[in-house]
Formats: structure tokens, sequence, C-alpha cells
């Protein structure tokens, strides 16, 4: 059960963060008036939530082999 949510959990973070790094470098501008477009704080925390999604995806699939 831990694994399934891990997985869950992991995936969601590193879609959110691929997000934020879209809109933060300007690559995904939607919705156009978002505030996190061209903002490169936002790249800096999507790098940080995607790091921490894959390293949750990783956590998950070691506890899987246990």
């Amino acid at each position: 059960m831990r694994r399934k949510v891990g997985y869950v959990l992991g995936t969601i973070l590193m879609l959110l963060g691929l997000i934020w790094i879209g809109q933060g470098s300007g690559l995904f501008p939607y919705p156009s008036s978002s505030f996190m477009i061209n903002q490169s704080v936002w790249v800096l925390w999507g790098l940080i939530v995607l790091g921490i999604g894959g390293v949750t995806v990783f956590v998950s699939r070691k506890l899987g082999r246990q």
C-alpha cells in the first residue's frame, strides 16, 4: 500500500514540478494571466519539487523490493 501511495505522490510531484518549470521558463504560458510565467524563481522551485518527486518514486521502488 505504501508503495502505491509513494508512486502516486511522487508522480504528482514530478508533474507539478514540470509544470512549474514550464511556466517559470515561459515554455508553458497557461493560463496567460498566471503570475508564474517568465519568473525564474518558479524554475528553481520546479526543479526542487521534481527532485523530491523523483526521490519519492525511487524510495517507493526500494520499499517494494523488501
